[in-house]
């Protein structure tokens, strides 16, 4: 390699070494908390051993204590939850301010994107107030988390799915109507294998968001059995909280890693499927135009 190959490359080592230092100043801490939930002894910040007693062992151990289970377990339940429900209800949202040119197209558009320019406090205390003094009937607790947390969520997805569809001409759907199909059929048949991407992206952001949401999921929890992890933490971090409350963190860490991960596979998959079938395709396309030619 020349001196000038060299200084060619200098930014580019620079950038790497400046991301490497960001990822171990902002990285490290957490891989020591999770360190300290294999200590022996009660402190979180002196290690005394290594031991899986606050894992599995004794009443204390997020195996046997209700807290951190019931924490673990609402934390998921409303993952899942903002999930199955942000999804569909986005990707429809979607599809419908993209391809509505009606008369107030864009205001409901702007309003869908809202969310994401509005500060989560305000957005969680506004959606306090009306549950609580105009929407009565949707009590505080588990429901009024999920409604809280799809909505924070769903311009998220909507964002994620226009910006497939612009990719996607309309004619597709147009020659399935053509065809007969229903508006339902030409979206399973046409519309639906190419916003694969887009959904399985959006499952990932979903589940992201609401599995580290605490503000909205703050303000919209009722009692102690609502109580998700990251309010855990918050209401014990700074009290006399044992190695388990770093245990219980590991494992929201790690699930939420293997749920992106496969994420990150399957879209990766879907990602391959569709080059391919586009390569088969123009391969298709080739001759026609040849003969054309």
């Amino acid at each position: 390699m020349t001196a000038r190959d060299r200084r060619r490359r200098l930014p580019a080592y620079l950038l790497g070494g400046f991301t490497c230092l960001y990822l171990a100043w902002s990285l490290g801490p957490a891989v020591i908390a999770m360190a300290f939930s294999f200590n022996a002894g009660r402190s979180r910040s002196v290690w005394q051993g290594f031991s899986t007693r606050w894992w599995v062992s004794g009443a204390s151990s997020v195996l046997h204590d209700s807290i951190y289970r019931g924490a673990l377990e609402q934390s998921f339940k409303l993952a899942l939850l903002d999930v199955v429900i942000a999804v569909p209800l986005g990707v429809a949202l979607a599809i419908f301010l993209s391809r509505w040119r009606g008369a107030g197209s864009r205001p409901i558009s702007l309003l869908a994107s809202l969310p994401l320019v509005v500060p989560e406090l305000v957005l969680a205390v506004s959606l306090f107030v009306l549950l609580t003094t105009v929407v009565k009937f949707v009590h505080l607790g588990t429901v009024a988390q999920v409604v809280g947390q799809v909505t924070f969520s769903l311009p998220f997805v909507i964002v994620i799915t226009r910006g497939r569809l612009a990719a996607i001409p309309i004619t597709y759907e147009e020659a399935a109507l053509d065809l007969g199909a229903n508006p339902l059929k030409a979206f399973a048949l046409a519309l639906g294998p190419l916003l694969e991407p887009a959904i399985v992206a959006s499952a990932i952001v979903a589940f992201a968001i609401s599995i580290d949401d605490f503000v909205i999921t703050q303000y919209m929890s009722s009692n102690g059995s609502t109580q998700t992890v990251p309010m855990l933490i918050y209401n014990n971090a700074r009290g006399q909280a044992t190695p388990a409350l770093n245990a219980t963190a590991t494992i929201m860490v790690l699930v939420t890693l293997l749920g992106v991960g496969l994420g990150l596979l399957a879209y990766r998959i879907v990602s391959r499927r569709e080059s391919m079938a586009l390569g088969a395709e123009q391969a298709l396309e080739a001759p026609v135009a040849a003969a054309a030619a």
